[in-house]
């Protein structure tokens, strides 16, 4: 098995793309293979002027992304191991964010950890009523957010908002995520999710793509820019300490991790 289905890539009518993250199984977690690939993607289609519109989505209606699949991490050992880590997946949301072309997730169920930096940096966000949107890394590994991610979160929510999510490492359910931002729109049955997404990537697929592109362009320009070196104290601080093994440990094992701060 090469993982060549742990991602779909669907061409339909009016120069609409639809991508599937497709590891049900396992909540959708990415594989690093899967976001090398979403990465390619999006470098593929940003010079197709057949592209007006893409759907990002997840398989079932358990998730849209429950992040990074937990074993990616059992080989890190070095400090090299955690910056290189965060600069891939930073690359990676960063050419999301950076694609010219509109992009609509459609989220049902957990949009949890990467998945939810992955929900942050696209452009419209529709959420069946099942949605759970959230960070719970201070419950579960004890590591961190990229600059990039905290800096989008803060963006679209605030910072006090933001914080309040990773102190309580609770999940946002659908109506809240909508009231704050994170959500454009809810949708009452997760049955009904895939049928207003393609509605929702019709209607802009019809627009004038100049203006999108501009626009898009326009307000990624107003959000400061932080650079790859900026945050790595913090994140080796988090990903080299006994914490992060022992959150890592009691997540695998399925027991309540034994934080000590250190």
């Amino acid at each position: 098995m090469d993982g060549q289905d742990d991602i779909l890539f669907e061409t339909l009518e009016g120069g609409i793309r639809r991508v599937t993250f497709n590891r049900p199984q396992a909540r959708n977690a990415f594989t690093f293979n899967m976001y090398e690939r979403l990465g390619a993607f999006c470098a593929e289609v940003a010079g197709d002027k057949s592209v007006r519109a893409i759907i990002l989505t997840g398989a079932g209606d358990k998730a849209f992304a429950s992040g990074t699949d937990i074993n990616q991490f059992r080989a890190f050992k070095t400090p090299e191991d955690a910056i290189q880590y965060e600069e891939r997946i930073g690359r990676i949301v960063q050419a999301l964010e950076q694609c010219p072309k509109p992009i609509i997730a459609a989220i049902a169920g957990a949009c949890t950890g990467g998945g939810g930096a992955i929900a942050a940096c696209c452009d419209l966000r529709i959420g069946a009523s099942n949605a759970k949107f959230g960070f719970p890394i201070a419950r579960t590994l004890g590591n961190i957010l990229s600059m990039g991610a905290f800096s989008r979160l803060v963006a679209l929510v605030g910072p006090s908002k933001v914080k309040e999510m990773i102190f309580t490492a609770r999940l946002i359910e659908a109506d809240e995520a909508q009231r704050i931002g994170l959500l454009h729109e809810v949708v009452p049955e997760v049955a009904d999710l895939p049928e207003r997404a393609l509605a929702l990537a019709r209607t802009v697929a019809a627009n004038a793509p100049l203006t999108i592109r501009a626009t898009k362009e326009a307000i990624g320009r107003l959000r400061p820019q932080i650079s790859s070196e900026e945050g790595r104290d913090l994140i080796l601080m988090c990903y080299m300490s006994r914490d992060f093994r022992e959150g890592m440990d009691a997540f695998l094992n399925k027991r309540k991790p034994e934080w000590t701060g250190e």
